[in-house]
Parts: C-alpha cells; structure tokens; sequence
C-alpha cells in the first residue's frame, strides 16, 4: 500500500497552544504516525498566540468559504521543534483575540465559535477535497470543534478522503441554534434527527458520529461507557447502532515529555532504582510552595480541571479528614469559581498542609508529578486521562475512581494483583465522598509498609504508555477505511 497521509484535524495542539489533554495528543500521535512511516500533518486555527510561535508562509490567499467572514489564508509551516508540518489558518476576526480557544477572559464561551469552529471544519474538508498541496487519504477529526468535517464531505462531490471522529469527551458536543446550519452552508437536508439535528437545535459532535466513515474514542471502556444512557448524553442509541464502526484505542503518552530520567522541569532526575533523588523533588516542591518538612508524610498531589466531571466536590468536604490522617494535599488547577473559594478558605485554615494554585503552571505540573507521593484522579467519568499515566510514570501511586481509561490503565491493590507484580494503584467504585477517603485511608497504611509501596512504584514505573501501539491501532483502521474504499471503487466499476 501507498504511503498514508493523514490530517489531523484540532483545536489545540502542544506545545503551540493547550488547554487540556487533547492538545499533548495532537501533537504525540501524528508524531508517533510519523515515525511509524506515516505522513501525518496538524490543521490548527490560527490564535495569536500559534501564529506569534510559528514560522509560516502563506499557501493559499483569498479563499472566501462563508458569506459573514472576509477572505481567509491558509499558512503552512512546521511545528516547534520541526518535526511535524502544520496548516494554520488565518482569520484575525475570529482567532486573534485575548482569552482562550474557547472562552474570554471571564470563562464565558466565546459567542462565535459556531463560526470558529465552522471554519476550521470547513478547511478540513477542503484538504479531503484535495484543493491543496498535501492530499490526505484520512482527515483524523478530534471533538466537536471539528465535527462537521465529515458532514461537508458527505455532501460534497469531490470528497477523496476516509474520515475518522475521535471523541476525547462526549460531553462537550458543540450545541448551537438551528439558524447556524444556513450560516455555516450546510444543506437543508442534514438537519434532521438522521443527519445534525439535536433536539431541535444542531450539534458539531452528533454531526461527526454520524456522517464520519469511523469513531473512535480514547479508551477501550469508554467506548462501552457512551452506549450507555449513564455517559452518553444524549447520543448513545447512536452510538449503540454504530458499533459495527466504534473503536476504544487507549491514549499513550509523550514519553519524551513525560520522562523522570531527563525531565528538565525536576530539581533532580531519577529512575525507578533511584527513588531518593525523586525525594529531593518532594523536598523542593514543599519549599516552594511553602509546605511544612514534616518526616513520614505523604505528599497527596491533584492536577485538575475543578468541574463535576472531575470529583473535585467529593474532595474539597474530606481534605481536613485527609489531613487529620497524618497527609498533605497539593492542588493545580482552576474551573468553578464557588468550589476554587472553597478550596481556598480550606488552604488559609491548613497552612502548611494543603496548597492550592489556581491556572495551569507546565513546570509546576511536571514537578507535582515527580514529588508527590500519591496522586488524586477522583473522575466520575474519565474518557482517558493522562496524568494517571505520568503519575505511574513518575513512580507517584494514583487512587482512581473505576471508569473510563482510569480503570484501562491502573491496576487495583488486590492480593492477586500484588503476587502477580501488577497492582499499580488504588480504585474506588460510587461517585461517594466518603468512599474515596476509605480509598484514601487505605492508601496511607499501605503507604507505610514500604517494600509493598516500592512495589506498587516500580510496577507503574515500568509499564509501557508509550504512544507506539495505539499508532500502530490507528494505523490499522486507517488502512481498513481505505481498503474499504478500494473495494467499492471496484463494485461500482
């Protein structure tokens, strides 16, 4: 077969512009496709910020696609470091602006980003219209932002390319006004219940489930968990008819990022036969964030999104208990602003034994990794996740609730699981409060009986999340999306 060439189409992509996991995948897979003789290229929108980093040149110029925008350009470049090429377009109307990819400065939804969004869809199904220098055989679509990809080339005539939705949270699907379907130059006829509509009103997601040739999602018990009226929101009998053509691939992660033997963010590097030099991370990470030395006190880190979603509320009412236990608490992240002036009333009180740090730090996140004892990922759902990974990675013990990629990738303290040399980590079961702080309680014994706790670390540390077996998955169903095509030719002719 012909070499493969696949665009993957984002909203994010590290190390240019990231909000979340999504972007460290957009950037560690078509890399991982690469190296594995794939020609893999990122479609981004063009925010200031990516246009500022990046080194482009124009490919092509005054391209008009919707009635409401000016003429557009579409950039073309290499990612930071070089080593994967980048399209970028360029529409200072819609991207260049304070804030983030999807919110302004005060967390509100930007209220274009139909058009945004649109837009970035659109040129993706120009490239699997192949109006371009670079002629994908896949366009790979992530989330909804790139949900209607698939719907334009479904009705269009020139469509050449296979396309695959990966959905990295069934959540978030991108719901806006029916009146955008004439907006955004979609036929009459895809709105409908066997087509974009949803509940009246019309969805990017549901779009990209539905028109794409196939879905994908982040893990293996997630693609299960969104046929189910609990995670599906709304579209899993879609997703339950469609499981001839729904796949869960597991996410890796960027081992080059995410290594505690060269990680230039730690105070000390280390290995898993080397675990005092991870203490001196511990040491350092305590003196920056103004945290008591205490002796024999597990260090219990948290990065996280502070949403429902993420079981920060089944937290924030068992830290002083957590506390009482004889453990500290250091927190990254931000989100509701109710449960963020909570946590903070409960740092001012536990001075000294719980942190929190409100935004997202790069380098304070890889150095909680390599200090923290334990690391706290209470999901209620969890399509993937990631820092479960680099917390095994990092010898730091996850405690997880049992869902999603959570209960793929961390392997439960039972007594069979430790005589095998396969436990990793701590899972609890309900969405209760107070069965995480049992699940916590029993992680701070068992922290003290030190040759189980060294076992539990070198048996994370050792276990291979690189991204080379899920690319290799990928590269099989891309391979059978246009098998599949090829054979459909030959019937029709």
């Amino acid at each position: 077969m012909a070499q493969l060439r696949v665009l993957f189409a984002t909203s994010e992509a590290y190390p240019v512009i990231k909000t979340g996991g999504l972007a460290d995948i957009s950037h560690a897979l078509p890399y991982t496709l690469q190296s594995l003789g794939v020609d893999a290229r990122i479609l981004l929108p063009g925010y200031k910020t990516v246009i500022e980093q990046l080194r482009l040149k124009p490919l092509k110029e005054n391209l008009q696609l919707f009635d409401c925008l000016p003429p557009i350009r579409i950039l073309e470049g290499m990612m930071l470091g070089g080593d994967i090429p980048v399209y970028v377009i360029d529409c200072p109307m819609l991207y260049h602006r304070d804030g983030g990819p999807y919110q302004d400065e005060e967390g509100e939804d930007w209220q274009d980003n139909h058009l945004r969004f649109g837009l970035l869809s659109k040129v993706a199904a120009l490239f699997g219209e192949h109006l371009f220098n670079f002629t994908p055989n896949i366009i790979h679509c992530n989330d909804w932002q790139t949900g209607l990809a698939p719907a334009y080339l479904h009705f269009s005539k020139y469509a050449k390319a296979k396309t695959m939705m990966s959905v990295h949270n069934l959540a978030h699907q991108g719901v806006f006004g029916a009146e955008a379907v004439d907006l955004l130059h979609l036929p009459k006829e895809s709105f409908s219940m066997y087509g974009l509509e949803y509940y009246g009103l019309m969805s990017f997601l549901k779009a990209g489930l539905y028109y794409s040739d196939w879905i994908t999602t982040v893990s293996p018990t997630y693609a299960r968990e969104i046929q189910t009226p609990n995670y599906g929101y709304g579209l899993y009998d879609l997703l339950n008819n469609n499981q001839h053509r729904l796949t869960g691939i597991l996410n890796g992660i960027n081992e080059q990022e995410w290594n505690p033997e060269t990680d230039t963010h730690l105070i000390s590097n280390y290995t898993h036969t080397n675990f005092s030099s991870k203490a001196k991370n511990t040491r350092a990470l305590r003196q920056r964030l103004g945290l008591e030395s205490p002796k024999q006190t597990p260090l219990i880190g948290m990065i996280t999104r502070l949403t429902h979603q993420k079981g920060i509320d089944l937290v924030v009412p068992i830290i002083p208990h957590i506390i009482n236990e004889g453990a500290q608490l250091v927190l990254l992240g931000s989100g509701d602003k109710d449960l963020e002036e909570r946590l903070q009333i409960l740092a001012d009180e536990y001075v000294g034994y719980l942190s929190v740090n409100f935004g997202y730090d790069e380098e304070l996140a890889h150095q909680i990794e390599s200090s923290a004892d334990i690391f706290l990922m209470p999901s209620r759902f969890e399509p993937c996740g990631l820092n479960q990974m680099y917390s095994m990675r990092y010898g730091t013990v996850p405690i997880v609730r049992n869902t999603g990629g959570l209960a793929d990738t961390v392997v439960d303290i039972t007594p069979r699981h430790l005589d095998t040399g396969t436990a990793t980590g701590f899972i609890f079961e309900r969405e209760d409060a107070y069965e995480l702080l049992r699940c916590v309680q029993q992680a701070l014994v068992t922290y003290r009986d030190k040759a189980t706790w060294r076992q539990l670390r070198t048996n994370g540390m050792l276990k291979d999340f690189s991204w080379q077996h899920s690319a290799q998955s990928y590269i099989e169903l891309y391979e059978n999306l246009i098998q599949q095509e090829q054979e459909q030719e030959i019937l029709l002719n």
